[in-house]
């Protein structure tokens, strides 16, 4: 006898923009995942409503994501002034809060190792991309599907070679500095004053949101699984980047 199949996720209810403080994963979320981290698209009309959510919600916005901080300020923040969003870089190893606080960790020594072996193997496999990071090194694969357990392989041998963290993610395998993940930066911004009592909202589409919406259930939240990955801590689902940006459209006050 076979167990039952999960209920599908409905789609999320539009929650009171006074109660909720909102984290939001990047790639796959607010912007379509490209063949190469710096092919991704972002609009005027993305940064328009990452502003008009941050003005609605008084602050009480974070972007979280595995690329860096800098990244993330630089793709959705035009101005020289603060953003009006926290950022949570790195995959939690970075944080930057509205106030213009910011923590982060030294760069680990072994990184120029790990990279001269992710260099090797890219130059091995034309397809495969090696992206360079303050607290880590990335083998993509998007573009050399076929070279995914390679990838891995590596990627694992490096992590325990240099008491690093493999993170995984869909065509990607990360190694990198231990020690945060994404829900560690949704308890550490939802400790702050600024999001203290409200509900904590998590949306993300990869297995590295997982700990985010873990921490925001944990917190009386609730997490949003974009698209079809079976991530089995999320409450409810979007379909895709587009339901994200019209559910999201609506908390920052536009008409449905």
């Amino acid at each position: 006898m076979h167990d039952a199949a999960p209920a599908p996720l409905s789609p999320p209810p539009e929650p009171a923009s006074g109660a909720i403080s909102l984290f939001l994963d990047f790639d796959g979320t607010l912007v379509e995942i490209a063949e190469r981290p710096d092919a991704i698209v972002v609009d005027d009309r993305l940064r328009d409503l990452v502003r008009r959510l941050a003005e609605r919600l008084d602050g009480r916005l974070a972007v979280v994501s595995g690329r860096t901080a800098g990244e993330i300020v630089a793709f959705l923040h035009a101005a020289d002034c603060q953003p009006p969003f926290a950022i949570a870089g790195s995959h939690g190893l970075e944080l930057r809060w509205t106030d213009g606080r910011s923590e982060s960790p030294a760069r680990p020594e072994a990184l120029g190792a790990v990279l001269d072996g992710f260099a090797a193997l890219a130059r091995s496999h034309p397809g495969v991309v090696v992206e360079e990071k303050p607290f880590g090194a990335a083998l993509h694969y998007r573009g050399a599907p076929d070279a995914g357990p390679e990838c891995d392989a590596l990627a694992q041998a490096m992590a325990q070679a240099h008491g690093l963290s493999l993170q995984r993610g869909k065509m990607v395998c990360e190694v990198r500095l231990p020690g945060a993940d994404k829900g560690d930066a949704v308890r550490r911004f939802m400790a702050d004053r600024a999001m203290a009592g409200t509900t904590p909202i998590f949306l993300g589409d990869d297995v590295t949101d997982e700990a985010g919406f873990v921490a925001a259930a944990a917190l009386g939240g609730w997490g949003v699984q974009v698209g079809a990955t079976p991530i089995t801590a999320a409450h409810y689902r979007l379909a895709d980047v587009t339901a994200v940006h019209r559910w999201l459209g609506r908390i920052a006050g536009e008409s449905a």
